[in-house]
């Protein structure tokens, strides 16, 4: 059934490696089961409603990514959509939950009608080699500041906006023998080595008593204050057009910058050769919609999943197997909650510097293509945006193309997006 659901012999790989690394792209992205309901309850939402929201969105979205696309790709609520859901939307600008869940809603339908016109697509095809493969990379120095302020190496300074934590803490030295432990074990090209190394953390993390063997089951609480609560009326009041514009924007390029590097990753798009991208992105836009109705902020495709690729992850065998363990962690949130975000950050530390790779595929001698590369992987992890790294690599691949006379290799979606960016920034910001 798998073989003919998933194709996995045509992509060379099997039942138990797709498990593995569906397994580890679970442990890596599960942290979104409660930070999510932390984020939204700011707005009045309740917080066991959100979370069951969220790990049946994640469920869902996960299920569609797999069974549609074949992709090994994790989806969930989003980080960073979820802040601007509460932070602006609602505690800023002062709109009810409600109206925030219609704005997920409407931005979500026109997500979709922008994949099934082949709109979407059309935007992706302007993207230049040299973003394409800076989009990879930024999303790999993306993981690893994630990774590195998980692991409490990287701690925030006033002086210096980031210095060097306590390494002495015994939640850093843990962090750092995981990433010593994957780092060996995959250069020994052992399987599941992400995970192993996730796991050796997190039982030593028992045992020294730094975190805490929260139990196994659990029942799980009531939908029904958050589920079709929306107010899609609401939403199209004028004040919250802006915010229905941001929303398509960042979900337009935060999900397909990672789906792009995800899946560049996982060798699934080939130059000149027809992908199952179109399918990946109708399921990410898919995935919004039905996570506006159960009750959560904007559902999108995880950079998290880069573990699950390196562990071996290559078809939607993997996104399946994360819809499953979403699920069962509706019954086993306890034992989910064991897994301290130290055990997973070397995980993401180590995939960060896998991806790091991809510059080499960048024109260096061109400078109207690198230097707009280098901005693009840049400002990912300096404005904790990956939206902002698009933005800062398409302007300035505009600009320098503009201005030094190769404005033949402009496309028009590149201009397009550009111009939106701009108009973003300038109007709309956040």
């Amino acid at each position: 059934m798998f073989e003919r659901l998933f194709r996995l012999s045509e992509h060379g790989t099997s039942v138990r490696t797709e498990v593995v690394a569906g397994l580890t792209t679970f442990l890596t992205m599960s942290y979104i089961i409660f930070v999510n309901p932390d984020i939204l309850s700011t707005t009045g939402m309740d917080r066991d409603a959100v979370f069951v929201a969220t790990c049946l969105a994640a469920a869902l979205g996960s299920l569609i990514m797999g069974l549609v696309a074949n992709w090994p790709i994790g989806m969930a609520p989003g980080m960073g959509l979820n802040a601007f859901f509460a932070f602006t939307v609602v505690a800023a600008l002062g709109f009810t939950w409600q109206q925030a869940l219609g704005a997920v809603f409407i931005s979500g339908m026109i997500f979709v009608l922008l994949t099934v016109t082949g709109v979407r697509s059309w935007l992706i095809a302007g993207i230049p080699h040299s973003l394409r493969s800076a989009i990879a990379a930024g999303i790999g120095l993306f993981l690893g500041i994630i990774a590195l302020k998980n692991a409490g190496i990287v701690v925030d300074n006033p002086a210096t906006l980031v210095g060097l934590g306590d390494l002495k803490a015994t939640g850093t030295l843990l962090a750092i023998l995981g990433f010593l432990v994957i780092a060996v074990m995959d250069s020994l090209r052992i399987r599941g080595a992400i995970l192993i190394g996730i796991l050796v953390v997190t039982v030593l993390s028992w045992i020294f008593g730094v975190s805490e063997f929260r139990g196994v089951v659990s029942a799980p609480p009531s939908i029904m204050p958050t589920f079709l609560q929306l107010d899609i009326v609401g939403a199209l009041h004028g004040g919250l057009l802006h915010v229905i514009l941001v929303f398509v924007l960042v979900e337009v390029f935060d999900a397909t910058g990672t789906l792009i590097g995800v899946a560049k990753r996982a060798n699934l798009i080939r130059e000149g050769e027809k992908s199952r991208l179109g399918r990946a992105l109708l399921a990410d836009s898919a995935a919004i919609v039905a996570g506006s109705l159960m009750g959560t902020s904007s559902t999108t495709a995880y950079v998290e999943s880069a573990s699950g690729v390196q562990a071996g992850g290559r078809t939607g065998l993997t996104a399946f197997t994360v819809a499953i363990l979403f699920l069962a962690a509706l019954f086993i949130s306890p034992l989910a909650g064991s897994v301290p975000t130290y055990a997973t950050a070397p995980a993401l530390l180590y995939v960060a510097g896998l991806m790091m790779r991809e510059l080499t595929e960048i024109d260096w001698d061109d400078l109207t293509d690198a230097a707009p590369a280098a901005l693009t992987a840049l400002a990912m992890p300096f404005t904790y945006s990956i939206a902002n790294g698009l933005a800062f690599g398409f302007v300035s691949y505009v600009v320098l193309k503009l201005f030094t006379g190769k404005w033949r290799q402009i496309h028009p979606a590149t201009l397009i997006v550009a111009i939106l960016f701009v108009i973003r920034f300038a109007f709309f910001a956040e």
